[in-house]
């Protein structure tokens, strides 16, 4: 089942939120590791990572795929309830980072190496809200946009590929200023201004008593990391009234079509 997020009028996209870094998964043995990862997330990615400007490469080829930009309200994550009670209930409320999974381009530094929570922003185009099918799961936290993209956070941008398909997907990492996830992403990863940039934006208020707005690019899917923990009061869980058994369609350790002239570079990954 395919939803509509973030596309053209009639472009059938699947939805991408919360299954990916931070993540819960339940824990699985792997021998070669001996050691408990979760889901995958734990193994590394090979390769040398991108330098900066392969990165500024890839970002040149993701700029012109973003397409327009639609007015946002919140980020959200999609899970099933017992992710949600192992919040709860062994968490103390707080979605914790996971690490990154390899997904996506060999070379992007955030693989297997970046911490951070999963969110998506990306909304029905005829509606302007969340899609109503999920393939991660029957429950869905939404946190008022504002928390996670604000004056105190860096963006960066950390990939962007597709799957042998025809969309395509851009990685985004939202940080607080001088946290450790910003630090570990200054010196690897193309930093982009908040209030002008093709994926996602935060505009200012004009006047007193207005609402900043937000942003988000239409012709590409967006998976923003978050690098901090995030408390379920900040927001609130509800219920999906679509499709949410679809897990053939989640992007986990999904690999990158390495043919696509869209989105492939020079180094070739």
């Amino acid at each position: 089942m395919w939803d509509s997020s973030g596309g053209r009028a009639g472009r059938r996209r699947r939805d991408s939120s919360g299954g990916r870094a931070g993540g819960w998964r339940r824990p699985r043995w792997d021998p070669s590791r001996v050691r408990w990862i979760a889901g995958g997330a734990g193994v590394l990615g090979s390769g040398d990572d991108y330098a900066m400007e392969h990165l500024q490469q890839l970002l040149d080829k993701a700029k012109g795929s973003a397409g327009r930009l639609l007015k946002f309200s919140v980020f959200y994550r999609n899970q099933h309830p017992e992710y949600f009670d192992f919040v709860r209930g062994e968490c103390g409320g707080l979605m914790r980072p996971a690490l990154k999974d390899i997904s996506g381009s060999h070379g992007s530094p955030v693989n297997g190496k970046l911490h951070g929570v999963f969110f998506s922003c990306s909304t029905e185009f005829d509606t302007g809200l969340p899609p109503k099918d999920s393939p991660y799961g029957p429950q869905r936290f939404l946190i008022p946009a504002g928390h996670l993209l604000n004056p105190n956070i860096s963006l960066y941008f950390a990939d962007f590929y597709c799957m042998y398909t025809a969309y395509h997907y851009v990685v985004l990492v939202l940080a607080p200023v001088g946290s450790e996830g910003d630090t570990f992403c200054r010196s690897r990863l193309p930093m982009l201004d908040l209030a002008s940039n093709p994926f996602l934006t935060y505009t200012a208020p004009q006047r007193p008593g207005e609402e900043p707005l937000f942003c988000h690019a239409i012709d590409v899917i967006l998976e923003v990391i978050f690098t901090e923990p995030v408390s379920l009061d900040q927001g609130h869980v509800e219920q999906i009234r679509g499709h949410h058994q679809l897990m053939s369609l989640t992007t986990a350790n999904a690999k990158k079509d390495p043919s696509c002239k869209v989105c492939n570079i020079s180094v070739g990954r």
